[in-house]
């Protein structure tokens, strides 16, 4: 067989140089008829075997019969049925090969999304020890992330939260969102319990998250039970966090664990995707357009009460009692506290300002309030001493003797 490189040779020689066939036979040394079939030829000579005979072939007519009957008829039962005694792999090979005739065809259904559609919502729960400080730490289970991934664009976000309690799992999703600058149409949940589940043959949502997304304006859908397919769209993404964000990777807190994972969807979300044949950032102006805008006024999230301030100036918040300036103890305060900050107000005065602390059972003080306190206690004090007695004039007793007219040593004046 001619090779490819004197198949090109040949036909440069003709074209581009004008040499006769017969120059061209003597130039490179083939036959006149071979210089003939290359320039004849418009594509590059390639090695074809010839086709050979298949044991099978013998048996055809029987195999398309017993298909033409029975399409699904496995190709075991067929070697059975007509008696196949050599490699049933070789059996198998031909009816795949003539199945689709006699089956009709199955097409699989392929999922496609619009822009602004659709974000799929998930808890992912990084397989690490994570120190929290104050000589703690968390273990897998009690470190969820909550993660979103839009449908059009892939677009990927994640934060990790203090708990599962809707007060913090709300105020992620907001964090989340706020970062996107848009609200999805439609947002997919599993069956978490701060947003809902399916009681019924219906899904139900949880008042907070009604409250939630109606200031979004969005619907919340909940997956029905044992359907992971409804979103595996996050679920991959679960994987591929596990995959490509964790090994290597060592966190010395919460904050350290969001700074990184930050910094790397900021790269990821530039990576072009398989399915989408570009990168996430290459849509996600188009899928932002489509979606609807943030809201005018944010969604309450995060930690809300309102209390009576003790006399030892503490409040509580999640296992944990930050301090309060003591100058408000007997008044009514507000504690709102979110991912980051735990906050107080008094008639409107901020009167607490702490940094959440993910540890467990501990006493966090600031020095401002115990020196208040400290001063407050003093005053008080000096203010409920009782007054001190009057002084009393001690007399001898011969002033009375001589008042009374009395004479001791010669009785009576």
């Amino acid at each position: 067989m001619l090779a490819v490189e004197d198949w090109a040779e040949i036909r440069r020689l003709h074209r581009s140089e004008g040499l006769p066939i017969k120059a061209i036979a003597r130039v490179m040394g083939v036959s006149r008829n071979t210089v003939r079939a290359a320039l004849a030829s418009e594509r590059p000579p390639k090695y074809e075997r010839a086709p050979k005979g298949s044991i099978v072939d013998a048996v055809e007519p029987q195999i398309r019969e017993l298909l033409r009957l029975y399409p699904t008829m496995p190709a075991t039962v067929i070697a059975e049925r007509i008696g196949w005694t050599r490699s049933v792999r070789t059996l198998s090979g031909r009816v795949a090969e003539l199945r689709p005739v006699y089956l009709p065809p199955d097409p699989a259904g392929r999922t496609a999304y619009v822009a602004g559609e659709i974000a799929q919502c998930d808890l992912w729960f990084p397989p690490i020890t994570l120190p929290v400080g104050f000589g703690q730490a968390r273990k897998p289970t009690r470190l969820p992330v909550l993660t979103m991934v839009t449908g059009y664009s892939r677009w990927l976000s994640a934060v990790l939260i203090p708990s599962k309690h809707a007060q913090d799992l709300f105020a992620g999703w907001w964090t989340l969102i706020d970062r996107l600058g848009a609200v999805p149409r439609v947002l997919v949940w599993d069956g978490e319990s701060a947003i809902g589940r399916w009681r019924g043959g219906r899904s139900e949502l949880t008042a907070e998250c009604q409250a939630f997304r109606g200031t979004l304006g969005a619907k919340v859908l909940i997956c029905r039970p044992a359907d992971p397919e409804a979103k595996g769209i996050i679920e991959r993404a679960h994987d591929y966090l596990e995959r490509s964000f964790l090994p290597g990777r060592s966190f010395c807190g919460p904050a350290d664990f969001n700074a990184q994972i930050s910094q790397w969807l900021a790269l990821v979300n530039t990576r072009p995707r398989r399915a989408l044949g570009c990168a996430p950032c290459d849509r996600i102006v188009a899928d932002k357009q489509a979606m609807l805008g943030l809201p005018p006024v944010a969604p309450e999230t995060g930690w809300r009460s309102s209390t009576r301030l003790p006399r030892d100036h503490y409040i509580r918040l999640d296992s944990n009692d930050y301090s309060v300036h003591p100058s408000v103890i007997g008044r009514q305060i507000e504690v709102i506290a979110d991912l980051a900050r735990v906050r107080v107000l008094s008639g409107g005065r901020l009167v607490a300002d702490h940094e959440r602390i993910w540890a467990w059972h501990q006493t966090i003080s600031d020095p401002e309030h115990v020196t208040a306190a400290k001063a407050l206690r003093r005053s008080r004090i000096t203010v409920l001493r009782p007054a001190p007695e009057p002084e009393v004039e001690q007399r001898h007793l011969t002033d009375y003797d001589t008042a009374l007219g009395v004479d001791i040593e010669g009785g009576v004046a």
